[in-house]
């Protein structure tokens, strides 16, 4: 009675794992299938275009921001101060540049 019992176990082990074994292997083959590749491929790429506009915006975005700090810096979006008076005889004036520098202490490159 011992021994059946075990054998009926180890049959119902044996279907059960060939069973899993046997799903595992069929969503193997769909996966890396041609038609699997195919449309894991046009998924990734509708993300990837996405992605990449999402990319682009922000670049955009950060360019016109950054532009703006550095028109404001150098102030050329304004003219010249005592630039339009006609009566002044002296050298004509020049325009006054505000400039922003960064010193870096640890220069890895040694320049």
């Amino acid at each position: 009675m011992r021994r059946l019992f075990w054998l009926g176990v180890g049959a119902g082990a044996g279907v059960y794992v060939t069973h899993r074994v046997k799903r595992r292997v069929e969503r193997f083959t769909r996966t890396w299938s041609p038609e699997g590749v195919a449309a894991r491929a046009v998924s990734t790429g509708q993300g990837a275009g996405d992605r990449l506009r999402l990319f682009a915006a922000d670049v955009r975005t950060g360019m016109h921001a950054r532009e703006q700090e550095l028109r404001e810096a150098v102030r050329m979006d304004r003219e010249p101060p005592d630039a339009e008076l006609s009566d002044y005889r002296g050298p004509r004036p020049r325009r006054v540049l505000k400039a922003r520098y960064t010193i870096i202490e640890n220069d890895k490159d040694g320049h």
